[in-house]
Formats: structure tokens, sequence, C-alpha cells
């Protein structure tokens, strides 16, 4: 049966005739404009939107609503060209192929997907995507921000379309609570804030995922870190070692985690928790856990400290803490502590010590009476290694440091750094030059490595020892 039902009328003969108007694909002003594009002049643009509103507004006639969802989009996109092309006829609208094909691409994005957003989220090269107000959106593509031609229709369609992500999984963004982390259907990351906290319009962050998990391997390719490390990498990983990630915004955190995750072996059981669910682990036994915001009468709120809670109950090998932002830190580190070994998190900090000291600032925020003596005993005790990434002032990532925690002296946790990326200057392109060097310290966990099979060359770890110019 035809996903159209059309009256001789031009009518909607099937269920679901009328459009609801809060849905974001269905209201007439998403029909806005609608893709990064070059600019053919603001006459031309303009002249193609007033087509675009009225072909959608006849397009919402004649469409069966109820039966979006239940086509494949190749059977949807040919009967929408057929109809589109009948409305264009009565129009008199003369389109070149080229304009056809992209009124017919906005019009399924409109439909189906996040509009002016869609060929900016299929586009491989962008890595983020920026909506600053309506009307400015910036991608980052190869670590560097540019503008594009992207636009909303208004402040309205950008809402709509905010509404249409953070609904799909059950959240919600309102004067009342104004602002919400959220992921999209492929898993990338969501962040909005509207008015009253964004003054200039509603402010939309989209951290994409990457369609194929990245691998130690990968990050070699891109040299995020040196071919050298990954023996270390994965031994440090196979031997159970407790790992924090460290590093700042947009640096490569959960890139790292995502990477180091690949060396676990098949048959444990790993328990994952995060805010926004975006890990991507690649063995076949993970639970996935995912916090749960407050209602609008302020209940059934599920924190990530109530599901590490709830994930020693789970009988789990490892626990992977997508973030560690707040009181959680003092019951992942108890569980590190108490037989789940290899478990690993990520902290925002900028250096492995600063990482030392925000977990002990968030063990503060569990309510635990614990002094800060004890506090310190409990990280050393639970955490062995610190990667510390970060991006640099080129826009490339790359893992800057490996330190290991060695124990207490006094009242100061003891930690020496094993490797370190050296900056020696600028390349003629402005690029960030540098090395991955040894420190001189052979570390402690040499030994545990050893244990699982993975024998480290001495040579490693002379201080004269540059693991490969990045």
């Amino acid at each position: 049966m035809s996903f159209w039902q059309i009256r001789p009328d031009g009518g909607n003969a099937g269920a679901g005739a009328v459009p609801d108007a809060s849905s974001p694909a269905l209201t007439l002003a998403s029909i806005a404009p609608l893709a990064a594009r070059p600019d053919t002049g603001d006459d031309a643009l303009h002249r193609m939107l007033e087509l675009k509103i009225r072909v959608h507004r006849q397009l919402l006639d004649r469409v069966n609503l109820s039966l979006l969802d239940k086509l494949p989009r190749e059977q949807i996109r040919r009967e929408i060209d057929t109809i589109i092309t009948e409305i264009l006829t009565d129009e008199s609208a003369a389109l070149n192929k080229g304009e056809r094909e992209r009124l017919l691409a906005d019009v399924l994005d409109e439909l189906l997907g996040l509009g002016p957003l869609e060929p900016l989220l299929q586009d491989e090269t962008i890595t983020d995507i920026l909506v600053n107000g309506h009307a400015s959106v910036f991608v980052e593509r190869h670590g560097r921000l540019e503008k594009t031609t992207t636009r909303f229709q208004d402040e309205r369609h950008l809402m709509r379309i905010i509404q249409k992500i953070v609904s799909a999984v059950g959240r919600r963004v309102d004067e009342a609570s104004p602002f919400v982390d959220a992921r999209l259907a492929d898993g990338s990351r969501v962040n909005a804030i509207i008015a009253p906290l964004a003054i200039d319009g509603s402010l939309l962050s989209i951290r994409k995922f990457a369609k194929k998990p990245i691998s130690v391997q990968r990050l070699i390719e891109l040299e995020s870190l040196p071919p050298q490390m990954a023996v270390i990498l994965r031994g440090i990983v196979q031997a159970r070692l407790n790992i924090i990630i460290s590093g700042g915004t947009g640096s490569g955190k959960t890139t790292m985690l995502n990477a180091l995750s690949s060396f676990i072996d098949p048959a444990e059981r790993i328990v994952t928790i995060e805010d926004s669910a975006e890990l991507q682990l690649q063995q076949e036994h993970v639970a996935r856990l995912e916090t749960r915001p407050a209602s609008i009468e302020d209940r059934g709120e599920v924190t990530q400290r109530d599901l590490v809670k709830n994930a020693l109950r789970m009988r789990p090998d490892r626990i992977i803490l997508g973030e560690c932002r707040s009181g959680e830190a003092f019951d992942m580190l108890q569980a590190m502590n108490t037989g789940h070994d290899g478990s690993m998190t990520t902290v925002h900090a900028n250096t492995p010590r600063d990482a030392l000291s925000r977990i002990e600032q968030m063990i503060g925020m569990s309510g635990i009476d614990i002094s800060p003596r004890s506090a310190r005993a409990q990280i050393a005790s639970a955490i062995n290694v610190v990667f510390q990434v970060g991006r640099l002032s080129d826009g490339r990532r790359k893992m800057l440091s490996l330190s290991e925690l060695t124990g207490m002296e006094g009242e100061t946790i003891t930690m020496q750094e094993i490797f370190r990326f050296h900056i020696t200057g600028r390349g003629a392109q402005g690029q960030v030059l540098g090395q991955f060097e040894a420190t001189g310290i052979r570390p402690r966990f040499a030994s545990a490595l050893e244990v699982v099979g993975v024998k480290l060359d001495p040579a490693l770890f002379r201080p004269d020892t540059a693991l490969g110019a990045l």
C-alpha cells in the first residue's frame, strides 16, 4: 500500500491527516534553509524558501503521517519525489535537477531527521557542531572551527529541533529546566541550553559519534601517540590496572577510553555508567547504564552515584565510568579497592596532579565524613596510572603524559611520570612539533605487565629514548 493517501481534493484520507503542531518535523516554519551550501544571493534564497514553504504546506495535506515511521526511507523518498513533482508542476516552478534534488533532501530532512543539521551530521569530516542561536552555526573539522552557511528559520525552528532531540531520549528542556544533556540515535552527544540562561538565542552543541570505533592503531595513525606505546597500553589494560584519563574539554578523553577498552578480554563482564551513553565498547558482554534526570515533579532522578552502587551488585569484572564529576568518585574508588581491578574513568583536569586533586574534591561532594589524608590514601591505593591527554594549539589531540601512582609520603600522594610529550617548536604551517619521550624512570607496573606476558624492553625507559616525533 502506498505511503501517501491522496484524495481528489488533495486532502489526506489516511489516519494522522492533521499534523501535530508540536512536532519539529511537521511545522510550517521547519521547512527553513536548510543546509550548508554556497550562497546563491539573498533574492534567490528568499524565493527558494517561499517555494519550500508552499511545497511543505501542500505536502503535509497529502501525507499519511501515521505511516511515516513504518516505511523505508528510500520508499518515502520515491513517493515524496512524485508528489513534489506534481506540486512543482501546479506551481509552474522551473527548477533544474540539482535544485529539485536539494528541495527533496530538505523536505526529507525535516520529515525524518533534524532539518538543517542533517547534512552536517552526515559529513564525516565534522567532529563537532556548535549552534549559537538560529542564525549562527559553526563546525569543527580537523581540530579547527569554521562558520557554515547553515541557518534555521528562526528561534522557534531551532527550539523545535532541540525538543525533537531531547524528547527522543525521554528528557525535557524548558524554562524550569533550561539545560539538558542528551544523545542522538547514533550515539552523538548533545548539550542544549535555552533562555533565560542563553541570552542571544538557544545554544546547541553536538559531539558527533564516530561511525567506526576508534582503536589504538588509529590513534597511532593520527599521531596521537607513538607506536611503542601500544604495547604498554595493552599491558596496562590486560594487567587490570585501574586507570584515570585526565584532560580538558574536547581533549579526547572518551576517545582514549574507547581505544583502551579494545584490549579488555571479551570473556569479562563490563558495566558502563554514563550521563549520556556514548562509549563504543567492542566486547559482547557489556551492560550499559545511563542516568535519568528528575521529572517535572522533581522526582525519579537516578544519578551516576546511584548507578555505581547498583553496578556493584551486577557481578562486574570491570566498571567503566564515562566521566567522574561528583560524589560517585568515592564509590568508584571503593569499587577499585574491592576486587574490581581494571576499572576506568575520565576526569576534567589539566595535569595528572590536578586530576588527583579533583578526585579528592569530588570525594568531599559525597557527603562522607572522611579526612583529607584518608581520602588521599583511598586515591593512592585505588588508582594505578593516570593518562593525560590534550588538544594542542594547532587543534590536534595527543597523549601528553603517562604517570604512575606509587603510594603516600606523609600527607602527599606520590606519583612519577614515565613518559611525556615534549614540544620542540612549530612547523611552517603552524603545527606543533614535538616528540614523546621517556623520563628515565622504570615503572613499578612493569612487573605486573610481565605477569600477563607483556615484557617491556628496558631501552624504552632510558632518558634519552625518543618514542617518535609527532
